[in-house]
């Protein structure tokens, strides 16, 4: 297989900014180091209407964003196919057409691609049929199974899909989607580092949230069904902690009610973020939905040691007693009895905590956006090799 020296690549994105998820941040990040690396980029992003405060932006990294019209989804905007993706297309002549979680626009992205004879290569990101049947009560199972049927259709039509854990790439297997591959995503160690600990905007926020001294026990996300955030009720009450929760979401009002004494920051980015990070002393996640787990990791690189669910994407991510621990979510308690022992105040407790924070960031350091971008370029590379020899 020869590698690319330059690659034209266009993104068919279902969130961009202003949307702020998983899917944005890892687009945002591939297109910062395509730029670093010379290659040329376009993005298919739903757009905003004109009267909202905020719109998505004409151009990101110095590459042009094409926005298509959008519709809002419980608070989602979902871009909607049409075939002024083929124009698009036809004045850039890709290399290669990424395809970022699609659901609807991607699919159509897909289409186009395949109609014009673009290799695709397609990130399977969302495990969209579990947050369908979590919302759909009695008809959950069913339409779940259908969800998966739809995604088997989508994939179908991409070179190469790739997935971010193993978990999520068992469940790829699992359900007959073909010619799939691992593509991890990175995280930016320099933002987020043990070092933020010592800023004095860190030590003030820390001072004022915790004032006697509380262990904090940190979340950063969305508030949402999704991510079941009722878990933290078992901790809402441990003695000499404090849960601190990052990100806005739905369901705000009803964890404010559920979680008393709770700190709410709100939306965080940047510096901003790594700070809140920085004010930590543990991380939780309660979300059994997760094919990878974006927050886990930075929480890592922040040298804090990550409490989560042992299912999905955290399997790949928590090293049980090593970088911090995983409960069972289907034992009632089994989170609090998990969180206990490293939220204590003791120092033995303190020490074990900073020794599986250093772990953890010693295993997520090297996994740094430029070095899963040359990955992903070698996937690239796969895609068009594939194609070329399918259609020879």
């Amino acid at each position: 297989m020869e590698r690319l020296e330059h690659v034209r690549v266009v993104i068919v994105t279902e969130s961009f900014l202003p949307a702020l998820n998983g899917v944005t941040t890892s687009v945002c990040k591939v297109l910062e180091c395509l730029r670093d690396l010379g290659h040329d980029a376009l993005v298919i992003a739903p757009g905003t209407s004109p009267w909202s405060p905020t719109m998505t932006p004409e151009h990101y990294a110095g590459y042009p964003v094409h926005s298509v019209t959008s519709v809002p989804v419980r608070q989602f905007r979902v871009g909607l196919p049409s075939y002024e993706i083929e124009t698009v297309l036809h004045r850039f002549r890709p290399d290669v057409m990424h395809v970022a979680s699609p659901f609807v626009l991607g699919v159509r992205g897909l289409t186009a691609a395949r109609a014009l004879a673009i290799p695709s290569v397609a990130i399977y990101q969302t495990d969209m049929p579990s947050y369908i049947k979590q919302h759909m009560g009695p008809a959950g199972d069913l339409t779940a199974r259908a969800a998966w049927r739809w995604i088997r259709r989508i994939h179908q039509q991409a070179d190469l899909t790739l997935a971010p854990s193993q978990a999520a790439l068992a469940d790829l297997a699992a359900h007959d989607v073909p010619r799939i591959g691992l593509w991890g995503r990175g995280v930016d160690s320099d933002l987020f580092t043990p070092d933020r600990r010592a800023d004095p905007e860190t030590r003030a926020l820390r001072a004022r949230l915790a004032p006697n001294g509380e262990t904090l026990l940190g979340y950063v996300g969305r508030l949402a069904p999704e991510k079941e955030l009722h878990r933290l009720s078992e901790l809402a009450r441990m003695p000499g902690t404090r849960l601190v929760l990052v990100g806005e979401g739905p369901s705000r009002e009803m964890l404010e009610a559920q979680l008393p004494g709770a700190a709410f920051l709100g939306r965080r980015e940047g510096l901003q973020l790594a700070q809140a990070y920085g004010v930590f002393d543990l991380f939780v996640h309660t979300g059994t939905r997760e094919t990878f787990g974006q927050t886990l990791q930075e929480a890592a690189a922040a040298g804090l040691p990550v409490v989560a669910p042992a299912r999905g994407g955290p399997l790949d991510i928590v090293a049980v007693n090593i970088t911090g621990d995983l409960f069972d979510p289907d034992v009632p308690g089994d989170l609090a009895a998990t969180v206990r022992p490293l939220a204590a105040t003791t120092e033995a407790a303190a020490q074990r905590r900073h020794a599986m924070g250093l772990a953890g960031r010693e295993r997520v350091k090297a996994r740094s956006w430029p070095a899963l971008v040359d990955q992903l370029i070698d996937h690239y590379s796969m895609a068009i090799a594939a194609f070329s020899e399918s259609v020879a």
